[in-house]
């Protein structure tokens, strides 16, 4: 349709490709958005992605051999398109969006999965079966989008299975409802809604699709976007390609990255070190510069594919050191009930990497009823902060 910008074009061949400058002007001028789309198995995730993307990456819509037998997401898809920007991100130097749809998997087991994935995004979308409501997953990804999202829409998806005689009265009922669910969040109860039916059951046009790309447009804060800094990628997907060395697709978490670049694979040790940026390409189209946010695809040279599944690069002018101890500031979720408690398990995850750790929490907060339920600092050595201010904790990995 003409409101969405194909991005899909075939390339160029290099004679006729514009000056690098140009390219780099012209990749600014597209702000890079990352939606989450969260909610329960079977809630119609993957359809709202397909009937909204027009690129999608090499890891995406379940293409893996396990999703499409079992017929579910297993792990984050990364699809994309683009649409004009709206006036208030246009005042900022944007003219279009690239919405990239991060399909999060709803099933409880792969909860990892969508925590691992959550840092990258800057715009949470629950989808919600709107013939059964809130179910269980649905409450796991309200907490996750809670701790780790600033902003959430709600979409309401399978409107077309109500009586259309009906339809507009049962939403209402049911939007009327979930806000008095929201209002006990830090989302509050006027958050936006949507209502859509991504794959109709009788084959009909999808419905409420502009709708829902008005209440995005709407509703998007401007996300934080610095290209300085020491750059760090989180990448979740490694294949290679003959001839050209390994691509590793993922997230500019922090700074920017250009060809040629130095960078450093941790988890390799010695073997990660000195290897350098061959090409960049975001979502098929060859680029010059990623920065903080965007989604991207690095060819990196002398690289094994099957020594990396998931993890982190890093600027080899800012090496991050490996640690086995750590003094943090924690908080407990307000929906665990269950007591924690000294020497306690848990796991640590940064990324797509989890460690397992113990924790050591000592005195309260002044004025705080117990550590277990306030901010809490952490200690390398548990003994040593007898006299530390605070609630504290020694977090070691085991």
């Amino acid at each position: 349709p003409a409101r969405l910008l194909r991005t899909n074009t075939p390339r160029s061949h290099p004679n006729m490709a514009e000056k690098k400058g140009d390219k780099a002007a012209d990749k600014r001028k597209a702000l890079n958005v990352n939606i989450g789309i969260l909610g329960h198995i079977d809630s119609g995730k993957t359809s709202l992605c397909k009937m909204l993307s027009t690129v999608t990456s090499t890891a995406s819509m379940d293409k893996s051999k396990e999703s499409q037998e079992r017929g579910i997401t297993l792990d984050l898809g990364f699809s994309s398109f683009s649409t004009d920007a709206p006036e208030h991100i246009k005042d900022v130097g944007y003219e279009t969006i690239q919405w990239c749809l991060v399909d999060c998997p709803g099933h409880a087991s792969l909860i990892r999965t969508v925590i691992g994935g959550a840092q990258i995004i800057d715009l949470c979308a629950l989808v919600i079966d709107v013939n059964k409501g809130i179910q269980t997953q649905t409450a796991e990804c309200m907490v996750v989008g809670e701790i780790l999202a600033n902003q959430l829409i709600v979409i309401l998806n399978k409107v077309d299975m109500l009586p259309a005689e009906k339809r507009k009265k049962i939403l209402d009922k049911v939007i009327k409802q979930l806000r008095v669910t929201f209002e006990r969040t830090k989302f509050g109860a006027q958050l936006p809604f949507a209502c859509v039916a991504a794959h109709p059951q009788d084959g009909s046009p999808p419905i409420g699709m502009d709708d829902l790309l008005s209440v995005l447009k709407a509703n998007l804060a401007i996300p934080q976007r610095d290209p300085s800094g020491p750059f760090m990628f989180s990448y979740d997907h490694a294949f290679p390609i003959k001839g050209q060395g390994t691509v590793l697709t993922g997230t500019v978490l922090s700074g920017s990255v250009k060809p040629q670049m130095g960078i450093v694979v941790p988890q390799l040790g010695e073997a990660g070190k000195g290897k350098k940026v061959r090409s960049l390409q975001m979502f098929r189209q060859p680029v010059q510069e990623a920065i903080q946010g965007d989604r991207v695809a690095m060819c990196v040279a002398a690289l094994d594919a099957k020594e990396l599944e998931r993890g982190i690069v890093l600027g080899e002018k800012f090496p991050v050191p490996v640690l086995d101890a750590i003094v943090c500031v924690v908080d407990k979720i307000s929906y665990f009930k269950s007591t924690v408690t000294t020497k306690s398990k848990f796991h640590v995850t940064l990324g797509h990497q989890t460690v397992m750790a113990t924790a050591y929490f000592f005195c309260p907060l002044t004025g705080c009823a117990a550590a277990s339920s306030s901010g809490s600092k952490a200690s390398e050595k548990a003994e040593s902060t007898s006299t530390a201010k605070g609630a504290s904790a020694a977090a070691k990995g085991s």
